[in-house]
């Protein structure tokens, strides 16, 4: 027996035995995108080394042991890459014919999250909390279903040969099924998990060949839904309160605008090689709040400086050049689309948390790809990456 790429299950398949041939020529681990998996893995193990240096000395939240937030980041990051191949053993070609029931499943997650399942972190309501110290962020999981969803839907046509783009009432059914999850986050409010869904729809869009009018039209909605948002009161006060931080970076330094001033200092001070793994001032002295998840950037520009934080984000260049290139030379628009959400996702998210904590991008609680602390955010991120592994390992041998 066999999944979808190949990997046996038990047995020995007509071209390949099991993991005894799993460097054959035709293997999947060498059909492989090596450059982001390990540009992935360099980029959580770096993440380990910085979320220990935030933590170990905040005995308020690491419960005395100055270890707890690096296993569990170790733990996250070793769960997630079982997801990954998990994610690359079912293929996404599987993964297509299940979208129906997986956006069912992560529909209903967000839902929960409103009734009194849900519970508030760090100001968003939009957490589950499991006990034992473990809890849920559903809206992290609803990314890769929109990518997954959207895929299914306007590729169908072209990939069947009955069209050579989506047409209009595809995209339609297309937007619809992202309109869903992405309404009910906005009630959480958590803005932030928005932001990046509403940047995957234009990402999958432009990638699907739909009209630009779409695109346009989408750009022209999504202004008139920020000025509705903010007439009718959607946003929390503390969101609020951001945005006006991020407009005037003067504004009450020790209230709204502490964690940007706090953030910029850190980076500041770093110069160009840093003060020194675990000798940042800032860091230490624990002056930046959420410095493990929301601005774990911050600890790489004080203690790494320029040359460690620059490392970073050519870590995550990296990851989106090779994903680029899978979306470009796979032959099937679904398999396009899937890697372009994924790109769209991964670009936007890096570049909002870097840009926050650089005082260029309002302050939204979204975390830095592979590199923050937090088990939902690394799971979702680590199938998106095996999403792209698969993509890369159906594709016929000469591309």
């Amino acid at each position: 027996m066999t999944g979808a790429n190949g990997f046996s299950v038990s047995g020995y398949g007509p071209e390949r035995a099991g993991w005894t041939r799993m460097f054959a020529r035709d293997s999947v681990a060498r059909r492989l995108d090596w450059p982001i998996l390990l540009s992935a893995l360099s980029l959580s193990l770096i993440g380990s080394v910085l979320v220990f240096s935030a933590t170990r000395n905040r005995t308020v939240i690491n419960q005395g042991d100055p270890y707890y937030f690096l296993v569990r980041h170790l733990m996250n990051t070793g769960i997630g890459l079982a997801l990954m191949i998990g994610t690359v053993w079912l293929g996404h070609r599987a993964l297509r014919n299940a979208v129906p029931v997986l956006y069912g499943l992560s529909v209903l997650g967000i839902l929960l999250v409103l009734t009194p399942l849900g519970s508030t972190v760090n100001g968003a309501h939009s957490w589950i909390v499991l006990g034992g110290g473990f809890s849920l962020q559903p809206s992290e999981f609803v990314k890769v279903t929109i990518i997954l969803g959207m895929a299914m839907l306007l590729a169908a046509r072209v990939d069947a040969g009955d069209k050579p783009y989506p047409d209009h009432r595809t995209v339609l059914q297309a937007l619809g099924l992202a309109a869903v999850p992405m309404l009910i986050v906005l009630l959480m409010p958590d803005l932030g998990s928005v932001m990046v869904m509403v940047i995957i729809v234009l990402g999958v869009l432009l990638a699907s060949g739909a009209s630009n009018r779409w695109v346009f039209g989408l750009i022209g909605a999504g202004a008139l839904g920020a000025v509705a948002v903010w007439q009718l009161h959607i946003l929390d006060e503390y969101q609020i309160n951001r945005f006006a931080a991020f407009a005037n970076p003067d504004l009450d330094p020790a209230g709204v605008g502490y964690n940007t001033n706090q953030a910029r200092i850190a980076i500041g001070s770093g110069g160009l090689t840093g003060s020194g793994l675990f000798h940042g001032s800032q860091t230490t002295g624990q002056f930046v709040p959420e410095q493990q998840t929301d601005f774990v950037f911050t600890v790489a520009g004080e203690e790494l400086g320029f040359v460690g934080a620059g490392l970073i984000i050519a870590l995550l260049g990296v990851v989106l050049w090779r994903a680029c290139r899978i979306a470009r030379e796979t032959t099937e628009l679904y398999g396009t689309i899937v890697a372009a959400g994924v790109v769209a996702w991964f670009a936007f998210q890096s570049f909002e948390n870097i840009g926050m904590t650089l005082g260029i991008m309002p302050v939204t609680g979204l975390p830095l790809p592979f590199v923050s602390y937090g088990g939902s955010s690394m799971f979702a991120i680590w199938v998106a990456v095996g999403l792209l592994q698969s993509i890369r390992v159906q594709r016929p041998m000469s591309a």
